[in-house]
């Protein structure tokens, strides 16, 4: 679907790493090559016709976001990517929040980028992490998140989809359930939002944080998605100009509103003008369409695969474009190899979820994670080198 609009697919590679980064089609590219050809400025700061024209783009894609993601469009934050809004959630609200006692429940398929801050919060603050079990097909259910909620339970965050089982998590039900019991419902959006139609208002999330650069858009840019009374309480991790109304002498300081307040300096301007065409970009496929042909996807794989004997593979039965295998007594990084010298390019490793290998027993996979501009031809072309993988070693060493 949509090959033509992505110039790297005009070489001959097949692309199935979209989990760590996706392909920019030529319109993203474009208009990020127009702002630096045509209206190169800064924002807020000009009162000339190229700063006039940043300004109104830059600005206008805070309503694409709400509109994408059904949020208000002052609830939008960009940032530099799912990383670094995870840690204004963690380092700008939760350190004011949570006191010692107080319970976070974690679970061990997240990404570094969903432990590590909570980890390092918690040398400071002293409350507990605990991590909800995973199913026997190590997905993460609404069930095992009640049997470990207490009243001290302050916090559930996950990523709506994980990056390797790549299951789905039932936000819309888990988002209830927290709102009813009082608990901060931080949702990690990165393997979601580019991949399905993400609801933050029905969904009952209190943040959501997700990357342009794995929804077709630029690197270096994100979303930090907040509801608007949880932003006023949050602090700025960064502070400087463009983000204050005043300062004194006398060490009087105001700070501007939500969002300004959280985007001290000059931002990745560019990007954010991608990212906002990545969006109208997807709008114009469709969420629906994209999710329903990823899967149509998936199943044309596994069916292809299953029979293939040497072959584990972790996670059938997920309804995301994630499918993750090795071959029986060959290193992952060494079947990604393997398939490199048939330019099929695939991720191998932990995934940065390297607490997973306690659920899977396995401590390395290999990724294939597909999107809506892959097809079946490539598909045939991993299947049939996979068919011929006794040779492996033959080919890689």
């Amino acid at each position: 679907m949509n090959r033509e609009d992505f110039p790297m697919l005009k070489k001959d590679i097949v692309y199935f790493d979209n989990g760590a980064t996706t392909l920019k089609p030529r319109v993203v590219i474009d208009k990020m090559n127009k702002y630096y050809l045509e209206h190169t400025s800064n924002i807020h700061r000009g009162d000339y016709e190229a700063a006039i024209k940043t300004n109104e783009l830059y600005d206008g894609v805070r309503d694409l976001v709400s509109k994408f993601i059904n949020c208000n469009s002052d609830e939008v934050i960009y940032t530099a990517g799912t990383t670094m809004s995870i840690n204004m959630v963690v380092f700008g609200y939760m350190r004011k929040y949570l006191k010692k006692g107080d319970v976070v429940l974690l679970n061990k398929a997240e990404h570094a980028s969903n432990v590590l801050p909570w980890i390092k919060l918690r040398e400071e603050i002293g409350f507990e992490i605990k991590y909800v079990p995973l199913n026997k097909d190590y997905e993460l259910t609404i069930d095992n998140i009640k049997k470990c909620v207490t009243d001290k339970t302050k916090v559930v965050s996950l990523a709506h989809v994980s990056n390797v089982v790549g299951d789905v998590r039932d936000v819309k039900s888990i988002g209830k359930y927290c709102r009813d019991k009082g608990i901060i419902f931080c949702v990690d959006g990165a393997q979601s939002v580019p991949h399905m139609k993400v609801d933050f208002k029905e969904s009952n999330m209190d943040f959501l944080s997700f990357s342009g650069h794995k929804m077709c858009g630029p690197t270096g840019v994100g979303v930090l998605v907040g509801r608007k009374e949880l932003l006023e309480e949050m602090d700025p991790l960064c502070f400087g100009g463009g983000m204050n109304s005043f300062f004194e002498e006398d060490y009087s300081y105001e700070l501007k509103t939500v969002p300004t307040k959280f985007e001290a300096g000059t931002p990745p301007i560019a990007e954010v003008i991608g990212l906002g065409e990545a969006i109208k970009y997807l709008m114009s496929i469709g969420m629906d369409k994209i999710h329903n042909y990823e899967m149509d996807l998936k199943k044309y794989l596994i069916e292809k695969i299953k029979d293939i004997d040497n072959l584990i593979i972790y996670n059938k039965n997920t309804d995301s474009g994630i499918i993750s295998f090795n071959i029986d007594g060959v290193f992952a990084q060494d079947t990604a190899i393997y398939l490199n010298h048939y330019h099929i390019y695939v991720r191998a490793g932990n995934h940065c979820a390297k607490m997973l290998k306690d659920e899977i027993n396995i401590k390395n996979t290999v990724r294939v994670s597909m999107y809506f501009y892959n097809n079946k031809e490539d598909i045939d072309k991993l299947v049939d080198v996979l068919k011929n993988s006794k040779d492996i070693f033959k080919v890689i060493i």
